[in-house]
C-alpha cells in the first residue's frame, strides 16, 4: 500500500540499536548522552536511576540507556543488559584514584553472559583537563588488549566540548555496518 511506497521512496527503514551507557558516577555519562542528543550540557545533575534517549546517527536510531554509576546502583546494571547491541563505557580520565575501581567494574561487566561478543566503546572522557591520562595509557591499564571475544575501541573525548565524541559515534556506525555484512 501507500506505506510501502513511501518507505521505498525514503529508502530502507532506519536500523535500531540498543546501547547501554555505563561507568562510575561522575564519569560524564549524562553529559555525553546530552551531547549525543544535541542538548544543552551546561547543567547536569547526577543520574538517579536512568535516562533513555533516542539518538539518530549516520542513518541509525540508537536507543541509549544512561544508567547511574553510584556504587549503590551498580548491582542493578545487570538487569538492563539484555538485548544490548553495544556497550559504551565512560571513564573520567582525570580521576586516576578510581582507575582500579572502574577497571574492576568493566572487567565484571564484560564477563556477563548477556554481553558476550557485544562491541565495547570506551570513552576516555574529560581529556580537556590537564590531569587527564591519555587514552592509550587507560587502555593499557584496563588491559583492553586482552579482550579477544569482542570488538573494542577506546576514544579520547571531552563530553563537555564534544571533542572526540563524533569519532566514537563513527566507530559505532562502522560496527553496525560490519555486523550487517
Amino acid at each position: 500500500g501507500l506505506l510501502s511506497v513511501i518507505q521505498r521512496l525514503k529508502g530502507s527503514p532506519e536500523q535500531e540499536l540498543r546501547i547501554i551507557l555505563l561507568g562510575l558516577d561522575n564519569a560524564g555519562k549524562t553529559t555525553l548522552l546530552k551531547r549525543l542528543a544535541s542538548e544543552d550540557v551546561s547543567t547536569i545533575t547526577p543520574t538517579q536511576g536512568f535516562n533513555i534517549k533516542s539518538v539518530h546517527s549516520n542513518g541509525f536510531k540508537l536507543n541509549v540507556w544512561d544508567i547511574g554509576g553510584q556504587r549503590s546502583i551498580r548491582p542493578y546494571w545487570r538487569k538492563y543488559l539484555g538485548s544490548t547491541g553495544l556497550l559504551i563505557y565512560v571513564i573520567d580520565s582525570a580521576d586516576q584514584k578510581r582507575f582500579e575501581e572502574t577497571g574492576q567494574e568493566l572487567a565484571e561487566l564484560t564477563e556477563e553472559e548477556s554481553l558476550t561478543g557485544v562491541p565495547l566503546l570506551v570513552f576516555a572522557n574529560k581529556q580537556d583537563l590537564v590531569t587527564a591520562a591519555p587514552a592509550a595509557e587507560i587502555a593499557e591499564g584496563l588491559s583492553l588488549h586482552t579482550y579477544r571475544d569482542r570488538e573494542w575501541q577506546i576514544q579520547a573525548c571531552s563530553a563537555l566540548s564534544g571533542e572526540g565524541v563524533q569519532d566514537g559515534m563513527n566507530w559505532i556506525s562502522s560496527q553496525i555496518m560490519n555486523r550487517k555484512k
